[in-house]
């Protein structure tokens, strides 16, 4: 009996370990699957139009940054995207309301955006000493840290190299027209978005397509790209995200807004509430700035808005004037509260607490020492 027990317990771990080890493999085999998909699916990722990778490569855009000026009349949009994957070359589709005129960004305007709305600095002082200050800090360091087009229905309206960028302006009056001079001419365009661009070409918009790649050979695209700049007539700022919808993977935008007033957008669109960091006048521009908004005084406006759901995109940005109140973030530094030199408030008034006890008490113990004295007796002579 022991025998065939001993006998039935081996066969029983064995099943099991051969189960374990099938789950092990199938697991195996789904994450090499999922990985293989991943590597050949392409990320469509571009705030205000699709970003393409070629071939069986991947391209997704982490952050998009686009200076904007409206004068009332005409519009310049000058964008800096922020790039990873393993794509040697890409493609970029932008609808735009108007004729474009296409030229290359100044690399310095966003850092100079950033200067301008950098947030206020502001001390913050407390009573009581926190985990950072003494008698808790363990640390006592100081703290610093053109060819024609192949499909009926698309207009070539120009074509130029702009450093790594190869540009096409086009006009179209049947999205599968345009999707097919696309592909034709090296835009390795998927179907579904030859379909979103059907809203574009039915209010008779324009388009830039762009090819880009490194300047160095065997290199990606990774990191910041050169800044593109986009000239185009328009009654109205509005800033192009319809197709930012086959996005893969969330998106954040970030969006300076130079014009005569503030401007914010109508509505969200489908991401969340976009939140304003920055809003002032600006009233001498210098440098790229003024480059881009003349040396005359401007108002600048800076959205930030994420889409955790891009698919939800329902249209694009429409902005509107609004009331021209200033805002600017503030960081606060927490500081202990100290006098004469560094010497904590807080100490002073509790050892002066103590000092005052200390002496109160003593005051009342000798107050009663003299009350328990007895008094000498008078003795009568009679």
């Amino acid at each position: 009996m022991r025998g065939t027990h001993h006998i039935l317990v081996k066969r029983i771990t064995l099943i099991r370990r051969t189960i374990l080890i099938r789950r092990i493999l199938t697991a195996f085999v789904a994450l090499l699957a999922l990985q293989a998909g991943s590597l050949v699916a392409p990320a469509y990722a571009c705030g205000c139009g699709a970003m393409i990778p070629d071939g069986a490569r991947r391209i997704g855009v982490d952050r998009e940054e686009s200076a904007v000026r409206w004068d009332g009349r005409t519009e310049t949009i000058v964008m800096r995207f922020s790039v990873h994957g393993d794509a040697e070359r890409a493609a970029w589709i932008m609808p735009v309301p108007g004729r474009a005129d296409v030229s290359l960004g100044d690399p310095e305007l966003f850092d100079e955006i950033d200067r301008l709305t950098a947030p206020e600095r502001r001390d913050r002082f407390h009573f009581w000493p926190r985990e950072d200050d003494w008698p808790f800090d363990t640390d006592h360091g100081d703290g610093a840290g053109a060819p024609p087009g192949a499909g009926t229905g698309v207009g070539v309206v120009g074509r130029e190299r702009l450093g790594p960028f190869d540009v096409a302006r086009l006009t179209a009056t049947d999205p599968d027209a345009l999707g097919d001079w696309l592909r034709t001419n090296g835009f390795d365009l998927p179907d579904r978005l030859t379909g979103a661009l059907g809203p574009y070409v039915q209010r008779k918009w324009e388009y830039v397509a762009v090819r880009l790649a490194p300047e160095e050979k065997g290199s990606v695209l990774r990191g910041e790209l050169t800044p593109l700049r986009i000239a185009f007539a328009s009654p109205e700022l509005v800033y192009p995200m319809r197709l930012s919808r086959l996005a893969r993977t969330p998106q954040t935008l970030g969006l300076s807004v130079l014009a005569d007033h503030r401007m914010e957008p109508r509505s969200p669109i489908g991401g969340d509430r976009p939140e304003v960091t920055f809003a002032g006048r600006i009233e001498r521009p210098e440098g790229a700035v003024a480059a881009l908004a003349g040396d005359r005084p401007v108002h600048l406006t800076v959205l930030e808005q994420e889409f955790p759901h891009p698919e939800r995109i329902e249209d694009d940005h429409r902005l509107r004037r609004v009331a021209d109140t200033p805002y600017r973030e503030v960081v606060y530094t927490d500081r202990l509260l100290t006098v004469a030199g560094g010497v904590p408030v807080w100490l002073l008034t509790v050892g002066g607490g103590l000092l005052l006890t200390a002496a109160a008490t003593l005051l009342a113990v000798r107050a009663s020492q003299r009350h328990r004295t007895p008094t000498a007796g008078v003795r009568s002579t009679a």
